[in-house]
């Protein structure tokens, strides 16, 4: 799901099914978000559920000095659980026939058509179960449970808070309101496709602002009294982190970045790109591509490999983890690239606890893509990588392959403006984040029409990158996102970049020969580092910013992303 910035033209298929899924059901799953076309929610957690099997599940903790699980105590607890794990075995099954339809399916419409009506049928009886005034009632009584017996059930507490948080915003969605989401949603991605095609912002404009008016509208019967509107919308994909933290956040990187790559761009230290491109037959790309993230350490024994056309990971559980790539005959960067950033997902998937409940499932989408951008970016790229990497490559590609491995290194790191998000390096990719989340949260404040998004955009795109927008197609018409109603989306992207560049600093920390680790391909230390830190605690903390301080020491910290970055290109490009 990656080109060299934190996603390929492919990611945003995923968004598609799943955003919407999420903004009306929250008791879905962020698998989606990375793991394809499977309908399911992206703010619930327990998406295709991202579970594994570092810590004890939910249903297995002893929190008592005695051992007494809270389960054996509460009989409404109990009951609770077992509607959970129906849930969540349903959500699965979406996985597994999104997964279907997007690898193995027969490729025609009238297939298309019964999947569809399949995976519709599915999806309104998982809702009808969410939304139940039955599953409240057992979450009171068991809340009174807890209270009533006292013992230290920290993870009873936190899955019942966070059932108890989906359900009322569920409970809050209008059916009309919710069915009037879901049709549009398919009249705004046809209208977008047209729209995209023609680059003509204005045979989508109409349906566009109708996505801002449903989602603000969803947004509205969500917040609380005195909430942030686009802060509302920010937390379903990114939990607990308001638009003053991300503004906050998102300032520093800007400042930091923008001089930065004017002075990267002036460089007359250009890496040379010729190793990327020549005889590379696919084939011969996939077996490098399999090999590699087999090595950083998917376990492809409890998963697949496959080929789709757009890249992506979908979990039905910590031992179905699958992921596809795609490879294009002449250039190898963008599917082995891609690979290994998938990779990445499926890793922390593999690695949750191993149960059905929320709790032991994905934070957020800014700290699942902070485990695909720490294999991809501080792993994938860099130069101890390419030490380690590049004989593979000469053996599997030939003689057409005589390139050393600080070549491949410059190669897979050029910086070169584009109009085009994920067609962005590492460097510019952050900006192109910045523009569409202040573009986003602008509309929502009512600081901006949405008439006027081409002008904004192309005025920002000069000002933050110097590029000049040429068509609609090359500028505001690229991502699927809005039209999927994931307003709210595009900031964990950026969320994710910067928490794997403070994940790295202190893994390094730990590891002083972590570049000695890389380049002799021993992982597994890297790996289990972040399962300590990261996987093993599922969403056992209320945000981000809480699993970092506690873990790391303090909460999301950008100076590490700036830091990682002028460092890097301040020395690929002979910068003073």
């Amino acid at each position: 799901f990656h080109f060299p910035s934190p996603e390929t033209p492919t990611k945003t298929m995923r968004i598609v099914n799943a955003c919407l899924v999420a903004l009306i059901s929250t008791r879905s799953s962020l698998a989606f978000a990375f793991a394809g076309a499977t309908p399911q929610s992206t703010a619930g957690r327990a998406f295709s559920v991202r579970c594994g099997s570092t810590t004890m599940a939910a249903t297995d903790v002893a929190s008592t000095a005695d051992a007494v699980k809270f389960d054996d105590v509460s009989e409404s607890y109990k009951e609770l659980l077992g509607k959970l794990n129906t849930i969540t075995q349903l959500d699965r099954c979406q996985s597994v026939m999104g997964y279907d339809q997007q690898v193995f399916m027969p490729k025609n419409g009238e297939t298309a058509a019964q999947r569809g009506q399949q995976m519709s049928a599915l999806s309104g009886v998982v809702h009808n179960m969410k939304t139940d005034k039955a599953l409240l009632s057992l979450i009171e009584k068991a809340e009174a449970d807890l209270a009533a017996h006292g013992g230290d059930f920290k993870d009873e507490a936190r899955l019942l808070a966070m059932e108890r948080k989906d359900f009322l915003k569920n409970e809050r969605i209008p059916t009309e309101l919710a069915s009037r989401a879901s049709a549009h949603q398919a009249k705004a991605q046809q209208s977008w496709q047209v729209a995209r095609a023609a680059s003509d912002f204005s045979a989508f404009e109409s349906d566009l602002a109708e996505c801002y008016s449903i989602a603000t509208e969803m947004a509205e019967c969500k917040r609380d009294p005195d909430g942030d509107m686009y802060s509302t919308m920010l937390d379903e994909f990114e939990t607990s982190m308001p638009k003053q933290r991300i503004d906050e956040l998102f300032e520093e990187i800007k400042e930091s970045l923008v001089p930065l790559i004017a002075k990267v761009l002036e460089s007359e230290n250009k890496p040379d790109k010729s190793c990327l491109t020549g005889a590379f037959p696919t084939d011969k790309q996939a077996e490098i591509a399999n090999k590699l993230v087999k090595a950083i350490g998917y376990d492809a024994d409890f998963g697949r490999i496959d080929v789709s056309t757009h890249p992506f990971t979908s979990s039905s559980s910590t031992k179905d983890v699958r992921i596809t790539s795609r490879f294009t005959d002449g250039t190898w960067r963008e599917g082995i690239i891609a690979t290994l950033h998938e990779g990445g997902h499926a890793i922390y998937e593999q690695n949750h606890p191993s149960s059905p409940y929320q709790i032991d499932s994905a934070l957020s989408l800014g700290a699942h893509e902070s485990q695909s951008l720490f294999w991809e970016r501080h792993v994938s790229l860099s130069k101890a990588f390419w030490r380690y990497a590049t004989p593979m490559m000469k053996e599997t590609f030939g003689d057409g392959f005589d390139y050393s491995p600080e070549e491949v290194y410059g190669a897979v790191n050029a910086v070169n403006p584009s109009f085009i998000r994920v067609e962005a390096d590492e460097l510019t990719y952050p900006l192109h984040v910045i523009l569409r989340y202040q573009i986003e949260s602008d509309i929502v404040a009512g600081d901006l029409n949405v008439k006027d998004i081409p002008q904004r955009w192309n005025t920002d795109m000069k000002r933050l990158l110097g590029v000049d927008v040429e068509n609609d197609a090359q500028g505001c018409l690229q991502d699927m996102h809005w039209s999927a109603l994931a307003i709210g989306y595009f900031p964990t992207y950026l969320i994710g970049a910067a928490t794997a560049a403070q994940l790295e600093h202190f893994c390094r920390a730990d590891f002083p020969n972590f570049d000695a680790l890389v380049e002799k391909g021993e992982f597994s230390p890297l790996r289990e580092w972040l399962t300590e830190k990261v996987h093993k605690h599922g969403s056992r903390y209320e945000s981000l910013d809480a699993m970092l301080e506690a873990e790391l020491g303090e909460k999301l910290n950008p100076k590490y992303f700036i830091k990682y970055l002028t460092s890097k290109y301040s020395d690929l490009y002979g910068l003073e």
